[in-house]
């Protein structure tokens, strides 16, 4: 299995960025696909998933703001943000659990400037 994130970068406070999460190994539309981002100094945080069947979940502190979702034909799991604060300023990894284990991308940077 393996995840290749991208679409990082540096954008200002209220401006959008949308990741991308390649998969090989598994396939995105059967599986419980997650972001997660982690700040210096601070615990690794899952802020959104999407179920196989569809269903989405959020983290307060992205919700109304974040999107996750994913093009099957792809094999590609996205996160669309949008009015992104400093606070988002974080990497953020895709993560899926399979066979036991949890399989990592290698993140991606996300900076947002005030």
């Amino acid at each position: 299995v393996q995840l290749q994130a991208s679409g990082g970068g540096l954008v200002q406070t209220g401006g959008s960025l949308r990741l991308s999460c390649v998969a090989s190994g598994i396939s995105v539309s059967s599986k419980l696909m997650a972001w997660y981002r982690q700040a210096p100094g601070k615990e690794r945080e899952l802020i959104a998933d999407i179920a196989s069947w569809g269903s989405t979940n959020y983290a307060d502190s992205v919700k109304g703001r974040f999107t996750i979702s994913r093009d099957n034909a792809k094999n590609t799991v996205y996160l669309q943000m949008d009015s992104l604060k400093p606070e988002d300023t974080a990497v953020y990894l895709c993560e899926v659990f399979q066979s036991g284990k949890n399989y990592w991308g290698q993140g991606t940077q996300v900076t947002v400037s005030s």
